[in-house]
């Protein structure tokens, strides 16, 4: 019964931001006969660090979403203190729903069934734009941000560059 749910409520997200796209992102199915597994192309926001990158991410539902967030993983290498090293995002509104057992979190924070791609990525933007160094999921970028912002704007310049050689 969820899964049907989810695939629904899926092609309906879907197809509007295919009739209505966001400044920012583009989004479609890795694989057309699987609308659980989305490609996002992120374009690097203008004024930020990232501006000119087109990063690539995968975004992957739960067959009972909208109850549970998605997980998403860039494709692409980045390098910002709420991306891990292997690509996943770490950002409130992805986190399961409920209350954050270490209390860093309110229960408001977190994923609620109301969020949409666009809102999660609308999201993730503005992370690019202000990244949180004080809940890092990449710690050496997050020290890197706070320590060093020389290198640090080097070391996401390499990124932009690689992901415009990608595209």
């Amino acid at each position: 019964m969820a899964t049907s749910a989810a695939v629904l409520l899926l092609r309906k997200q879907l197809a509007e931001l295919q009739k209505h796209p966001v400044d920012g992102f583009s989004a479609g199915l890795v694989d057309e006969v699987n609308i659980f597994k989305w490609e996002i192309l992120i374009i690097g926001p203008a004024d930020s660090l990232y501006d000119g990158g087109y990063f690539k991410a995968h975004m992957t539902f739960p067959e009972d979403y909208p109850q549970r967030p998605p997980k998403l993983k860039f494709i692409s290498d980045i390098w910002h203190p709420n991306v891990g090293k292997d690509g996943m995002v770490c950002i409130s509104i992805l986190h399961e729903p409920g209350d954050d057992k270490y209390g860093y979190e309110k229960a408001a924070e977190r994923w609620l069934p109301v969020h949409t791609v666009e809102t999660i990525m609308v999201s993730v933007i503005s992370l690019l734009c202000d990244p949180n160094d004080e809940s890092p999921a990449n710690v050496d970028a997050a020290k890197e941000f706070r320590e060093d912002k020389k290198k640090f704007k080097r070391h996401v310049a390499k990124c932009v560059r690689k992901s415009q050689e990608e595209l």
